[in-house]
């Protein structure tokens, strides 16, 4: 199991910055999740780990963990496992977090990046 908390700050130090900025109290949230996880529809198994949030494997310190998480973390952004994406005026695009990751890609200065997000009702990582 991966633990994963939302306050793992060297990534999410922006959107903390904004709700503080707002007054809205910061809750942190920590959770335990299976490392790998099956598809619930398509039975396929996905690495269930991401830069932005696990900090460790349970039963493991985080020292021990830094170096397997830091080669996850890099083996799920090989670029044969990547989809770069062309946006053009009325683009829409859709992916299913339970089989992929974001991977921002800085390369649009100049231009405001505007996302809406929305998170569907999920299942249970297994």
């Amino acid at each position: 199991m991966g633990v994963n908390t939302s306050a793992k700050a060297e990534i999410s130090r922006t959107r903390e910055d904004r709700l503080r900025e707002a007054g809205a109290e910061l809750k942190v949230l920590v959770g335990n999740h299976p490392v790998v996880r099956t598809h619930p529809e398509t039975g396929r198994r996905a690495l269930y780990v991401n830069a932005a949030h696990t900090t460790h494997f349970q039963g493991w310190t985080v020292e021990e963990s830094q170096p397997l998480l830091n080669y996850l973390f890099a083996h799920q952004v090989r670029p044969e496992f990547t989809c770069r994406f062309r946006w053009q005026p009325g683009s829409l695009v859709f992916w299913d977090n339970r089989c992929a990751q974001h991977n921002p890609v800085n390369d649009y200065h100049g231009f405001r990046r505007v996302m809406h997000r929305v998170t569907l009702a999920g299942d249970l990582p297994q």
